[in-house]
């Protein structure tokens, strides 16, 4: 996630000291031991254990924590027919918040069936809602497309309809995300190019507005691996966290069952972006299913910070169960799961396993 549109990057030790510095605290005590307790009371208290899962029954999940203090959700509802939004001060709050329906389904025409995979986002003092959606009439023929509005408090105000997002293609399109790099802003997306054998790639656009593109709109990835081709060949759901001198574009592969799993794409902070060359692929999965934790098809995720500013989260969907009857999509048992999300000494990011669900009194 880049954190234009949340919260800064943590400070540095540097920052902290130099701050308590200015506000006095170092003055009545000795320059050393007075520099340690300066950073430790600088230092927000650690975060709560993470609570999972964390919403039941909601697939696709996006978390943005916000200037304001709050951590907004919203995600896929099983019925595919409404956006919802909730938010709590704290991350485990979430899953008992209110939850609102901002906008529902057109009873026909556009924008009428399924309505996949929301990302709230606050750009220049406005809020945009990214979503995947068919026609009533043809519920495949998904395209993306966007939401504005004015208000501060997105639960109020009016939530208008800016359109489709117009890509290259009039083909199979979702997964939309947006991120700054640069004072550039970029849209992600997945679509299926023509010609091309398979379900959806992954494309890279620089934005002229909220819900323009504008020049070049490039394929970073295509499903080649055996494992991004299990059951339908997917790439999809991308998103995209930069620390350390690089941008980190997670996705999710294969089909939304068991095999689902989540891959990855690096590029230099220095790159041209819209350069496919500029971004390497890993060629193993970097998160999947896991037996000992019974967590099955782990995916479609987004990345925000915990409470004290500084801890990174992952924050994801996944099942408790590994068979299916029928159509997965059709099984409304996706949870939104968060868990801390680690960095390995080369600055990569260290994604473990799925955690087990948590063990609660009355368990």
């Amino acid at each position: 996630m880049s954190r234009d549109h949340a919260l800064p990057e943590p400070p540095s030790r540097r920052l902290l000291l130099k701050g308590a510095a200015a506000a006095g605290a170092l003055a009545a005590v000795p320059a050393v031991p007075g520099v340690a307790q300066a950073a430790t009371q600088a230092r927000p208290p650690k975060p709560a254990p993470f609570v999972n899962p964390l919403v039941r029954n909601r697939a696709d999940p996006h978390i943005n924590r916000h200037k304001d203090g709050f951590y907004y959700f919203t995600a896929t509802a099983p019925e595919y027919d409404r956006i919802i939004l909730r938010r709590s001060r704290t991350l485990n709050g979430l899953g008992t918040a209110d939850e609102s329906v901002i906008w529902r389904a057109h009873p026909t025409g556009n924008m009428g069936a399924h309505i996949w995979a929301p990302e709230l986002h606050r750009i220049g003092g406005k809020w945009y809602i990214y979503f995947a959606s068919a026609p009533a009439e043809d519920v495949w023929a998904i395209r993306i497309w966007v939401l504005e509005n004015a208000h501060p408090n997105p639960f109020k105000g009016t939530w208008v309809e800016k359109g489709q997002v117009k890509t290259a293609w009039e083909t199979f399109s979702l997964d939309a995300t947006t991120f700054t790099h640069r004072g550039k802003r970029y849209l992600a997306w997945a679509q299926h190019e023509p010609g091309l054998d398979n379900n959806t790639g992954i494309f890279l656009s620089e934005m002229a507005n909220p819900w323009t593109l504008k020049g070049p709109q490039v394929r970073l990835s295509t499903p080649e691996y055996d494992w991004e081709c299990i059951g339908f060949k997917v790439n999809e759901g991308p998103y995209v966290i930069k620390r350390n001198g690089r941008l980190f574009m997670t996705y999710s592969a294969s089909a939304t069952d068991f095999n689902y799993c989540m891959g990855l794409l690096t590029a230099d902070a220095d790159s041209h972006l819209l350069d496919p060359m500029s971004w390497s692929k890993s060629p193993t999965p970097v998160f999947t299913s896991n037996d000992t934790t019974k967590q099955y098809g782990p995916g479609h995720n987004c990345f925000t910070v915990a409470e004290d500013g500084r801890t990174d989260v992952l924050v994801y969907h996944a099942r408790q169960y590994k068979e299916i009857n029928g159509d997965p999509l059709n099984d409304p048992n996706r949870h939104t799961r968060i868990q801390k999300l680690g960095w390995k000494p080369d600055g990569t990011p260290d994604f473990g396993i799925p955690v087990a669900d948590t063990v609660t009194a009355g368990d």
